[in-house]
Parts: structure tokens; sequence; C-alpha cells
């Protein structure tokens, strides 16, 4: 059977799209989510998302990261809406469900998609990282440079020491400036650098907002695919009001045989 996709990047973060409204694609073949995904055997991409009605909702979001996990994925949820709008289901606001809980999104007049995450009330600081959770667990260095550091090997050894082996995290190498900052991200469940990470970038601007003792504003935020940027206000807990911010973009359209 031929079924129909679309892919989706947000800032280098590749997604293939799949409206599934009519459960065309089988979700729990999981062998068949790491064959799309494959960039020499498949389509490739960073994640497969799934597009399904819900009740009360605007959508259902299903994110398959490459390796068949699944996860909660912040420019993947952006793509998503975009994709959303593409189909009919929403205009330019949508409120649908993820694998972390319900999200609120908007698409301005430019494409650009507004994600509000959820709020984050715990902040892990020691010697010289920081561990925040965005709806992915993010393990987060600062570095004197990003362009210098061995993501694969360096990230890939956080990814599998003794306390995050069994469920993996995300490790984040960042440079804070005075109001921005720069960012690589070694993803689990891809198992390699991503060119973006929206939850990545989400816990790195928190730890930017923790260690200036920021009461809230926007940072933008560099990565290897383009610019995003994160708002958000900083409570006597944590942080609340917080979204991540940037593109959303169509690619292409196919057909696969599955």
């Amino acid at each position: 059977m031929n079924i129909s996709f679309y892919k989706y990047q947000g800032t280098g973060n590749d997604f293939v799209m799949i409206d599934n409204r009519k459960g065309v694609f089988d979700k729990e073949n999981i062998k068949l989510v790491q064959q799309i995904c494959d960039r020499r055997f498949g389509i490739g991409a960073d994640g497969l998302i799934l597009i399904e009605d819900i009740a009360d909702l605007d959508f259902n979001m299903i994110y398959f990261n490459a390796d068949g996990s699944k996860s909660f994925c912040g420019n993947g949820s952006r793509c998503a809406v975009a994709f959303a709008k593409y189909l009919g289901i929403i205009d330019s606001q949508a409120m649908f469900l993820s694998t972390d809980g319900e999200h609120e999104a908007w698409i301005n007049k430019d494409g650009e998609v507004s994600l509000k995450m959820h709020d984050v009330a715990t902040i892990e600081k020691g010697e010289d990282y920081y561990f925040i959770n965005t709806g992915s667990p993010h393990y987060i260095l600062e570095v004197n440079d990003v362009k210098e550091v061995d993501v694969y090997n360096e990230g890939k050894a956080v990814r599998n020491n003794n306390r995050f082996k069994a469920e993996g995290t995300n490790v984040n190498f960042v440079k804070y400036e005075a109001e921005s900052i720069d960012v690589r991200t070694y993803e689990r469940g891809v198992e390699n650098e991503t060119l973006s990470c929206g939850t990545g970038v989400t816990a790195a601007a928190l730890s930017w907002g923790y260690k200036n003792q920021s009461a809230g504003g926007k940072v933008a935020v560099n990565t290897q695919g383009g610019l995003l940027s994160v708002a958000f206000k900083r409570n006597e807990k944590g942080f609340n009001d917080i979204w991540l911010v940037g593109p959303a973009t169509y690619v292409y359209k196919g057909e696969i045989a599955i």
C-alpha cells in the first residue's frame, strides 16, 4: 500500500509527517518507523509524526524518534502545528495533545510558530552542568566555543554514562552571551547530533535565565540549523509562561510503499 507523507523541518530538525486520521499507518510497527527515518534506506528524518483526531482538542500528535522510541519534541510540535494548518485542521491557533500532555500554539502571518511549553519547577545545578526537563530531559554543559566541541563523542559519553544509560538524556553544549546563546545538541533517540532541538533550546534558555538570575524576557538561541527564540517568566519555584518560537517549513510531499 502507498501512503502520502510530507516532509517538514524546523531549523534543520527534520520530520516525516503523516495524516493518520483514517488510521492508514500502523503505529505499532516500530521497524517501519525506523526504516522510514533511515537516511539511506528510507525517506530520512530525525523523527516521524502522526496527526490523529482526538476529542475536545484540535489534534493528537504522536511523535517517534528515528530509533522508534517515543518522546516529546519541541520542533516537531511546531512542525505538527504547521502541518495541521496545511491540512485545514486549524487556522492560526491550536490546542493539541502530545506525549507530555496538552499544548497551545499559534502561527503568525509569516508562518512562524509559537509553542507554549510546560512550566519548569525544577532545575538541577551541578558544578559544571544544569539538568532540566522541558518535556524531554536535557543535560547542559557550558563551553567556550560550541564550534570546537566533538558533539557526537562527548554527547554519546554523557548519554550512556551510569546515570543516564537506562532512559537516556539529550546533551547540550552551550555558549552563553549577554543576550543570546549558541547551542549544539546530541539527541537521544537519534543517537547523533541534530541541527536543532526545540526542547534543548528551551532548556538552554532556561539555564541562561537561571545563570543570569533573569526575571524573564526573550533570549535568542543560535543552533546549527538556524535561529530560534525562547520567552519565559521566572517565579519563586522555577519558570512559567515559556514559549518556543521559530520557523516550521514545508519541504516536499511524496508517497512511500509500506
